[in-house]
């Protein structure tokens, strides 16, 4: 039962890495340090946003409109740390 749960935090971690990722790519292309006619930066890019658009797109329906501000890589950010939290508090009862 332990493996099954380092497993969870591995996969967790890695979507982590992902979302992070994601957040810090889209501030440098947005600050115009990256630039998407770069074909390795523009693969990256769509690569990411294909993985997690399913993820954000059910959290931007719910999330109310903001405007030009997007709360759905915070708030699937926040769950998955919640995520974390759950699966170590409750690690003992296993």
């Amino acid at each position: 039962m332990v493996s099954i749960l380092q497993i969870l935090l591995m996969l967790i971690g890695v979507a982590q890495f992902i979302i992070i990722a994601h957040i810090i790519m889209s501030w440098l292309i947005n600050f115009q340090v990256l630039n998407l006619r770069q074909p390795l930066v523009a693969q990256l890019w769509y690569g990411l946003n294909r993985l997690l658009e399913p993820v954000y797109g059910r959290l931007r329906r719910i999330l109310p409109d903001l405007g030009g501000i997007d709360l759905a890589p915070l708030v699937a950010l926040l769950a998955i740390y919640a995520l974390r939290i759950i699966i170590l508090n409750n690690a003992y009862a296993y």
